[in-house]
C-alpha cells in the first residue's frame, strides 16, 4: 500500500526532519542491507538546444526563429561519435542523450544516429530521449507512440530517462510549461516502453511553486505505474534552478537543502516499490549529496563527464569518480560502479 494523501502532506508539513530522515534510512536499509552506494560513469550529450516548447524553467533552449536562434545548434553525428569515444576512453559505460524538440529531426535521423553509435561502440548503453522528445518524434514522423518506441529500440535505444516529468500534475505543468506533454502523455511513454521490454527512470523537478498535494500526486502516479509494470529502475528528484530562467525571473526562491532532503526522504518512504532512489550532487553540491545518503538515497548518480542544461541555469557543481568514492566512504558506505540499469560492476 502506498502512503495516503493525508500522510504524505502531514510529513511534508512536519518539522521533524531527522525523524523523517531516519525512517527513510530504515527504508533504504531494508532494500539495500549490504551498505553499498552506487554511481555510474557516463556523459550527457545534448544533441540540439533548439526547442519549440519554451518552458519557463529552462535556460538551455533556443527558439527556431528570431534573434536568439543564432545561438542554436544541432550536433553532427561525427561530433557525437567523438564525444562517445572520449567517454569510453575514460571508463564510461553509457550515454544520456537528450535535446530540444526540432521538427526536422524525425525518426530516421535518430535511427541513423543510434545505429551509427552501436556500430562503433556496441558496448555503450544508450539511455536517451525524454517522453517529450519521443512524443515529438512520433508527431513529426506521423507514427503512433508504440511504433516510435519500438523502432528506436530496434535501432539501439536501450532505456529511457525520466526527464520532462517536472511535476506530474497538469495544473502545475500548464503554469510552468504550457506546451509540454501532459501527465497522462508522460505516463503513456513510460508505460509503453515498459510493455516493450525497456526499463526507464522516473524523475521529479520540484520547487516551482507546487503544493505538497501536487508532490503527492506525482509520487502516486509513478508508484501506481510501477505497480502496474515494474519497469522503473530508479527515482531521481532534484530542485528547480532559477537563474537565467523566465520562471526564476518572477522572483522564485530556490528550494532549500532542508526541503531537498525532506523530499528525498519522503520519496524513499513513499516509493516502496522502487529499488533505487538517487541523491543529487548536480543541483545540491557534494555535502548535501552526502547527507542524502542518510535520507534514503542509495545512489549518487553519474560522474557526468558533460552537463549543459543545469549549467545553463547557473549551477556549476563538478566532481570526479575519486571524489564521489571518497564521499560515499565518508558517509559510511562502500562505493560501487554500476551500469545504467543498476547492475553493479566493481566493488572495492
Amino acid at each position: 500500500m502506498s502512503m495516503t494523501r493525508e500522510q504524505c502532506v502531514a510529513m511534508f508539513q512536519s518539522d521533524d526532519l531527522i525523524g523523517i530522515g531516519m525512517e527513510a534510512d530504515a527504508a533504504r536499509r531494508k532494500l539495500h542491507p549490504e551498505g553499498v552506494v552506487t554511481y555510474v560513469i557516463d556523459r550527457n550529450i545534448n544533441y540540439t538546444n533548439f526547442c519549440t516548447e519554451y518552458c519557463t524553467f529552462c535556460a538551455f533552449y533556443r527558439p527556431l526563429k528570431g534573434k536568439m536562434a543564432a545561438e542554436g545548434y544541432i550536433l553532427d553525428f561525427d561530433t557525437i561519435f567523438e564525444k562517445i569515444r572520449e567517454t569510453v576512453e575514460v571508463g564510461g559505460t553509457g550515454v544520456l542523450m537528450q535535446g530540444g524538440l526540432h521538427p526536422d529531426l524525425k525518426i530516421d535521423w535518430f535511427e541513423k544516429l543510434f545505429r551509427g553509435i552501436k556500430e562503433r561502440f556496441p558496448e555503450v548503453h544508450l539511455h536517451c530521449l525524454s517522453a517529450s522528445e519521443i512524443l515529438a518524434i512520433a508527431e513529426y514522423s506521423e507514427l503512433d507512440l508504440r511504433d516510435t518506441i519500438a523502432r528506436l529500440r530496434d535501432a539501439g535505444l536501450d532505456s529511457i530517462p525520466g526527464g520532462g516529468a517536472e511535476i506530474l500534475d497538469d495544473e502545475v505543468r500548464h503554469r510552468i510549461a504550457r506546451l509540454k506533454c501532459g501527465t497522462q502523455d508522460w505516463l503513456a511513454v513510460h508505460r509503453t516502453a515498459h510493455q516493450l521490454g525497456m526499463r526507464t527512470t522516473a524523475t521529479m523537478m520540484f520547487g516551482v511553486g507546487e503544493t505538497f498535494e501536487h508532490r503527492y500526486n506525482h509520487f502516486k502516479h509513478i508508484y501506481d505505474l510501477q505497480e502496474e509494470t515494474g519497469g522503473f529502475t530508479a527515482f531521481i528528484p532534484w530542485t528547480f534552478q532559477p537563474k537565467h530562467t523566465a520562471l526564476g525571473g518572477r522572483g522564485w526562491d530556490e528550494a532549500t537543502s532542508v526541503e531537498y532532503l525532506k523530499t528525498l526522504a519522503i520519496a524513499r518512504i513513499f516509493l516502496k516499490n522502487f529499488q533505487n532512489v538517487q541523491a543529487s550532487w548536480v543541483t545540491q553540491g557534494l555535502k548535501v549529496l552526502q547527507m542524502g545518503l542518510r535520507f534514503g538515497g542509495n545512489d549518487v548518480g553519474s560522474v557526468m563527464l558533460e552537463e549543459n542544461v543545469v549549467r545553463a541555469a547557473g549551477t556549476s557543481n563538478h566532481t570526479t569518480e575519486e571524489e564521489l568514492r571518497h564521499i560515499i566512504r565518508d558517509a559510511g558506505f562502500r562505493p560501487a560502479q554500476r551500469d545504467t540499469l543498476y547492475r553493479q560492476y566493481f566493488l572495492n
